[in-house]
């Protein structure tokens, strides 16, 4: 989030001087190398991640209306994805090099923007809480929300959101350093209360009551996953509320075990004694990276425990990498011909009739006994091949096994008739 130096701001409010920005070191060797990477590469996974997820909500949208759960997943998704855009990799510049020149408004808005994200993220998986324990609750009643509902719950999260973290903004300013501008907060005398107030407050509003919240509706809708219904469909509704909420679940803890190294590191350096140790270094950097990093990992939970996700991503993999439409068209007609090669009475059969089961009744013993007779057939065919003639011929003797003019044995059922 922010990193320490010796330098002092007030003398009435003692801290070491805070970056804003994220680091902008002067030695740390090998970290000027292995932070930038890693913040390069998990802006590259990021980026594929959530544009894909993106990519398949609005793919699904063209069949149906998202639902609530779907649209704050999606609003999980825009926020990662913009602080891939706008945060990660002025992150990854600061910390590559000793000096970087920024503008006085890239300094002043480049945390408050981080945060807002960040808060957007906490307050969504807080009402994704909510909304998938009204769900457990009765999956077989369709809730129906409308699009102005949704889109002002959209709206509230980020204005909220974008409100809290102001004081950062106001307080942080740009400081020349001969080629270079380094970005701190400095507190002015007049507002230093206030800012004590901030820093003990805005963890506990970003983090701790929204996480408290969303673990106590999650445990609460996991609980009503736990109860079996009675019918079939109430049993396959309730196994899909289990899955959406583990998986949810899941989002939430990740996020809230990878986000809270940052908050120790915001608190230790905040309630940090006078001349006490300040936080170190390479764990206010790894804090950071983690931070960033739980902007890539949300996408990869979704695909690999959601089977939605998985079937809306083989659609959209399918329709970049299908080919011309008049190809598939000329593929698909002669897999017709080549099935009516092989069966070439029976398939013109059923395209004549839509729907065989509804027109012509069968018990199930024919069915099966037809479905094993055409594996045996599609088997045997390769290696003794059968004449159409005979295969008509029996084909109309076990549809008719009553009829005797067509027997080519006769003499065993006239043997038959006399000894009876």
């Amino acid at each position: 989030m922010n990193t320490t130096n010796s330098s002092t701001v007030d003398s009435s409010y003692t801290k070491p001087m805070l970056y804003a920005f994220g680091l902008q070191p002067l030695d740390l060797g090998d970290w000027t190398f292995v932070t930038p990477t890693l913040l390069v590469l998990i802006c590259l996974l990021g980026l594929t991640g959530n544009l894909c997820v993106i990519s398949i909500f609005l793919h699904n949208s063209r069949k149906a209306k998202p639902s609530l759960i779907h649209s704050l997943i999606l609003n999980l998704s825009i926020s990662d994805l913009l602080l891939l855009m706008f945060s990660v990799p002025f992150r990854a510049a600061a910390y590559s090099r000793s000096t970087l020149t920024v503008s006085w408004f890239v300094c002043r808005t480049a945390d408050w923007f981080t945060h807002a994200c960040m808060s957007v993220k906490s307050f969504t998986i807080a009402i994704v809480a909510r909304s998938c324990f009204i769900y457990a609750r009765n999956p077989s009643k369709q809730v129906t929300i409308s699009q102005l509902t949704i889109c002002a719950v959209l709206m509230s999260t980020w204005v909220v959101a974008s409100v809290l973290p102001l004081p950062e903004c106001f307080f942080t300013d740009a400081k020349p350093n001969s080629s270079s501008v380094i970005c701190h907060i400095s507190i002015p005398s007049h507002a230093q209360e206030m800012m004590a107030i901030f820093v003990k407050l805005y963890p506990l509003f970003v983090y701790f009551i929204p996480f408290t919240y969303a673990l106590f509706y999650f445990w609460r809708a996991y609980g009503q996953c736990q109860r079996r219904g009675t019918k079939t469909q109430n049993l396959r509704n309730q196994m899909r509320s289990r899955q959406l909420t583990i998986m949810l679940l899941s989002v939430t803890v990740t996020f809230c075990i990878m986000w809270l190294p940052d908050w120790i590191s915001w608190l230790w350096f905040w309630h940090q004694p006078l001349n006490g140790p300040s936080p170190p270094q390479a764990f206010m950097i790894s804090a950071q990276v983690l931070m960033l990093s739980l902007s890539c990992i949300n996408p990869f939970i979704f695909l690999i425990m959601s089977e939605e996700f998985r079937e809306g991503f083989k659609d959209i993999w399918k329709h970049f990498t299908s080919k011309k439409p008049l190809v598939t068209k000329n593929k698909d007609e002669n897999d017709t011909k080549d099935q009516e090669t092989l069966t070439p009475e029976v398939l013109p059969h059923s395209l004549s009739s839509p729907d065989p089961v509804l027109d012509h009744p069968i018990s199930n013993g024919s069915m099966e006994q037809s479905c094993s007779q055409q594996k045996l057939g599609s088997q045997d065919s390769k290696e003794n091949p059968v004449l159409p003639d005979v295969e008509q011929f029996w084909h109309e003797r076990e549809a008719d096994p009553s009829d005797q003019n067509n027997d080519p044995v006769p003499w065993e059922h006239e043997e038959k008739d006399a000894n009876t």
